[in-house]
């Protein structure tokens, strides 16, 4: 099954690690692809290895994707991720891969949208495969048994606020 997280509000990632958690609680194989992000400092990282089961590789420099303008080492990274998550479908190890931000990466042009659905497309069918990140096109959004939209409706940004230790990363 095809689970996709998308839309403009905060929690996709977090709503993604959630249903990680719970089915590593079950005796799962999980591995989570993190597309476009490369800093060790998302508290998800860090509480990851703790979890039996449950492996997170960060695909991404810790730097921002200028969207339309790729470095030859982000196309490099989201490559690499792709690969992955060939690979991780094909062992037959995993019962759960997610692919984190691959919605973004998608739209910025660093993943082909072809190559993402063709990885949809081949995903064995005891294994639950979910794409993150806003703005997933509508043939992602086609093949999903399950979209749920995260809406923003208020943020603390609007008023100025940073990015908080814990909460947001």
């Amino acid at each position: 099954m095809l689970e996709v997280y998308t839309g403009d509000g905060k929690g996709k990632t977090t709503a993604a690690f959630g249903l990680a958690l719970r089915a590593t609680g079950h005796g799962w194989n999980v591995l989570i692809i993190q597309f476009m992000k490369g800093s060790p400092d998302y508290g998800e990282i860090t509480a990851a290895k703790g979890v039996k089961g449950l492996t997170v590789v960060q695909t991404g420099l810790p730097t921002f994707v200028e969207k339309g303008n790729p470095s030859p080492e982000d196309l490099a990274e989201a490559a690499r991720g792709m690969k992955l998550a060939r690979e991780a479908l094909s062992s037959g190890k995993y019962r759960l891969v997610v692919l984190d931000e691959i919605n973004v990466a998608i739209d910025f042009g660093l993943v082909k949208l072809d190559d993402a659905l063709a990885v949809i497309d081949t995903c064995p069918e005891n294994v639950e495969l979910v794409f993150t990140g806003r703005g997933a096109k509508r043939a992602v959004l086609e093949r999903a048994e399950l979209v749920s939209e995260v809406r923003e409706v208020k943020h603390p940004y609007q008023k100025g606020l940073v990015n908080r230790v814990g909460i947001d990363y």
